[in-house]
């Protein structure tokens, strides 16, 4: 299960900067802001880069504007812990993938699932 996610978290990170899609780009102090969008207007991912590589926060939505993951980049390398959120057809949340960076490698993986949540009333 742990390789399978690690599998998707590669893929999808590979995926998301594949595609022929020309970003946004704003000045923003010494960084340059990146906002990519969907063919129908809403945003695909934001982050910034700096010295031509990716550096600090970045977030990836789905079409309909539900964020499917966060993270950090420093000088284009993923470090740090990694989110990725997976919904149901209903666009409610289900999965929850925590990811650690380290040394440009994946560290560790936690999954939290919905129905591990508790409710405090």
């Amino acid at each position: 299960m742990k390789n399978c996610i690690i599998l998707v978290a590669i893929l999808f990170s590979g995926m998301t900067f594949a595609q022929e899609v020309k970003p946004v780009l704003e000045p923003f102090g010494k960084k340059l802001k990146a906002t990519y969008f969907f063919e129908n207007g809403q945003v695909q991912q934001e982050g910034f880069f700096e010295n031509g590589k990716l550096e600090g926060a970045w977030v990836s939505y789905d079409q309909t504007g539900n964020k499917i993951s966060s993270g950090e980049y420093r000088k284009g390398v993923k470090t740090g812990k990694w989110f990725f959120w997976t919904q149901n057809n209903d666009n409610a949340f289900t999965n929850l993938n925590e990811v650690d960076y380290s040394n440009n490698r994946i560290a560790a993986v936690k999954n939290w699932k919905r129905e591990a949540l508790v409710n405090v009333d």
